[in-house]
């Protein structure tokens, strides 16, 4: 049987992975020791060049299923990992049939939810990691695509600002629908508290989280948030015809929640004395595209608005109020953040991703500046951040550069 390789962004060093082994049999030699979420099918990290993959073995009607799922949701601008290929027709030395194999592209600073609670998260930190996977969920429910089997090991963690973006990560069970009822949004929803009920109990049966959380709280709060955020992203909303105001006020609201409303449903009652308003069209990123249009920077978003509230207190502190605010802020980009993320020492570039560290850096300077009884300035700032608390920090990427 003859191998087969079916990719959308074609990489050469593919080829020469060991197809003729079993996944579980691959050595150093291409794997890589990052942390893997738990998963039903055998799963590796492999590193080709300056490229780093996850490889998953499946059958093959899923594997492709999977693939073309990812493809959607990628051209769809949701959070997932992105597929890079499917490997068929793979046979041992023996000539034995062996699994096909899903490739995506592993995702830069991102750790599975067992691997942050070793990096140091805390209880104190659930609410954060609850509120990702809302956003993640909310998201693939506005685009009409049912999950299946949502839980925290199916999802990837970014840092956010202190926060957390969630990435889905395994697709196997999803699918893309034409309309997706109220139905089968519960019913997601009852599989992600069932699911991160579990995984809250294992995490307490490990030790890895304190047994004092009380596991029903957070899937509770889980509940509560994607009730909170869906319907105030999509609720209908009446009104007076002198109250127009009240249109601004709820995209100001979903502005300020970082989504962006691309399309209004406004209707009007016979006589033009009453309206009702619903948001049709909703889009995380309203922070993100507005930094990546005045700097060209591409973050998170809550990290985006944390960057943008420091160029605003840089607009203030040197009276550019009057100026283009994209000059402004690329002199912003080019005086404070290019210098500092310059500071950083190679060997701490692969702790935390530049926008996250710059994060940190404004937390502690309102920490020192707390301290100190006056306003200490952002360099030096830096210099101590990375000193005593950067370089102390894991890895989260692969390698730096």
């Amino acid at each position: 049987m003859a191998l087969r390789i079916v990719t959308s962004r074609p990489d050469p060093a593919i080829v020469g992975l060991p197809w003729a082994s079993p996944l579980e049999e691959w050595t150093s030699e291409y794997v890589v020791p990052l942390p893997r979420g738990l998963s039903r099918h055998v799963v590796r990290i492999v590193r080709l060049r300056e490229r780093t993959y996850a490889v998953k073995e499946t059958e093959e009607e899923i594997a492709f299923r999977e693939y073309r799922l990812l493809r959607d949701l990628q051209r769809m601008g949701l959070p997932s990992v992105v597929p890079q290929g499917v490997v068929t027709g793979r046979v041992d030395g023996d000539g034995e049939p062996l699994p096909a194999a899903l490739l995506t592209q592993h995702l830069q600073f991102s750790l599975p939810y067992r691997s942050l609670f070793g990096h140091g998260l805390t209880a104190d930190n659930l609410p954060s990691l609850v509120d990702a996977l809302v956003v993640l969920l909310v998201r693939l429910h506005l685009a009409d695509f049912f999950w299946g089997d949502v839980s925290l090991s199916n999802v990837l963690f970014r840092r956010d600002a202190g926060g957390f973006a969630a990435y889905l990560v395994d697709a196997e069970t999803g699918e893309l629908k034409s309309s997706l009822s109220d139905a089968m949004r519960e019913y997601d929803l009852t599989v992600a508290t069932e699911n991160v009920f579990a995984e809250l109990l294992d995490l307490q049966a490990s030790e890895s989280l304190d047994d004092e959380v009380q596991a029903h709280d957070i899937v509770e709060l889980l509940d509560s948030r994607y009730h909170a955020l869906w319907d105030e992203l999509t609720a209908v909303e009446q009104f007076s015809a002198d109250e127009l105001w009240r249109i601004e006020q709820r995209i100001e609201r979903l502005n300020n929640l970082g989504f962006d409303v691309d399309e209004l449903d406004i209707i009007t009652d016979f006589d033009g004395d009453e309206l009702r308003i619903q948001p049709k069209v909703v889009e995380l990123g309203h922070h993100r595209r507005e930094l990546q249009a005045l700097t060209g920077l591409n973050v998170e978003d809550a990290q985006a608005r944390r960057l943008l509230n420091d160029i605003a207190s840089f607009t203030a502190n040197f009276d550019l109020g009057r100026e283009d605010r994209s000059l402004v802020a690329n002199r912003w980009l080019t005086k404070v953040y290019e210098p500092i993320m310059a500071m950083i020492p190679p060997q701490a570039r692969g702790k935390l991703e530049p926008a996250e560290v710059f994060h940190e850096i404004l937390v502690h300077r309102w920490y020192l500046s707390e301290r100190a009884g006056h306003e200490i300035g952002i360099f030096d700032t830096a210099r101590d951040y990375i000193e005593t608390v950067l370089l102390e920090k894991p890895d989260e990427a692969v390698a730096a550069d």
